[in-house]
């Protein structure tokens, strides 16, 4: 297995950013449709997983489970070129922080990547509270199964964040992710073969799934994922989330869940893997050139 030595892992991770911030607009936007439709690949992969998991194994095992097949969406992303917003985070600063690219081409490929994410999450999204998530008669009448109710649980769950030391929280679980996803992303440049960078990828993601950190592509899917499902819960299901329910539509899937995480995934990627990787081998890079 080829990998290579840290300095050029960071040097490519500029690399790579530079020549993200020189696609077009429509290419950012289609590459990010694709990548927000991966993640999402991978978070319904996991709600199917871990349903029911608990009372059985108890709640860290099925943690566990959740995390251990999420990566799927992060793997498919860097193996076939699609643009992730929370791996540009970081990729596009390392390319400013080494005088390759200007902030304004960084904050460019962001704000088209990001659309492109959240149009591919949701679009998975509908296809999995239509499909998977619930039972159709042959009348057309649709009910959310036991996938459908634990949809819906994470979605109530991640919109339930009220009031400062909750949203401190919510930044602080925000950091983590993206700490542990760009380190995936530099692991992923680490290996020339497909299997090195499967493991490299696997291992950190597995990680921020498990341990239950908040990376807001990710709940571009699970919210909205909830938010189409809960319509089909039965009543006595829908009685389980008591108000909890009324507190999950559009409006607070931004102001409860995803603006705050997606600042403190800036924060995670850039600053503690962009920034911190970037000082600790800046002589080495120069070296290079």
């Amino acid at each position: 297995m080829v990998f290579h030595p840290p300095v050029a892992i960071v040097a490519k991770a500029g690399d790579a950013g530079k020549y993200k911030t020189s696609l077009p607009a429509w290419n950012m936007i289609l590459r990010g449709f694709m990548s927000g439709a991966y993640i999402a690949m991978g978070a319904g992969l996991a709600t199917v997983c871990f349903t029911g998991a608990a009372p059985l194994l108890g709640a860290g095992m099925a943690k566990l489970i959740l995390g251990s097949v999420f990566p799927v969406g992060l793997i498919i992303t860097v193996l076939t070129g699609a643009e992730l917003f929370t791996g540009d985070a970081m990729l596009a600063p390392m390319a400013a922080f080494i005088h390759k690219i200007s902030w304004a081409s960084v904050i460019n490929l962001w704000i088209w990547v990001y659309i492109g994410n959240l149009i591919g999450s949701v679009v998975y999204a509908y296809i999995m509270a239509m499909g998977p998530l619930t039972s159709w008669s042959a009348a057309g009448v649709g009910a959310a199964n036991a996938f459908g109710v634990s949809a819906v649980s994470i979605a109530v769950g991640k919109v339930g964040y009220v009031g400062g030391a909750a949203m401190w929280s919510l930044f602080l679980k925000a950091i983590g992710c993206n700490w542990l996803v760009n380190l995936a992303i530099l692991l992923g440049i680490c290996a020339d073969d497909a299997v090195g960078k499967f493991f490299g990828i696997w291992f950190p993601i597995m990680a921020f799934v498990s341990t239950g950190f908040e990376h807001c592509v990710a709940n571009m899917y699970f919210i909205p994922a909830g938010i189409l499902t809960a319509p089909y819960l039965t009543a006595e299901q829908a009685a389980t989330f008591g108000d909890k329910l009324l507190t999950l539509n559009w409006v607070t899937m931004w102001t409860n869940n995803i603006i705050l995480v997606t600042i403190g995934n800036i924060v995670g990627g850039m600053l503690f893997v962009g920034v911190i990787y970037w000082f600790a081998f800046q002589k080495e890079i120069a070296a290079l050139k």
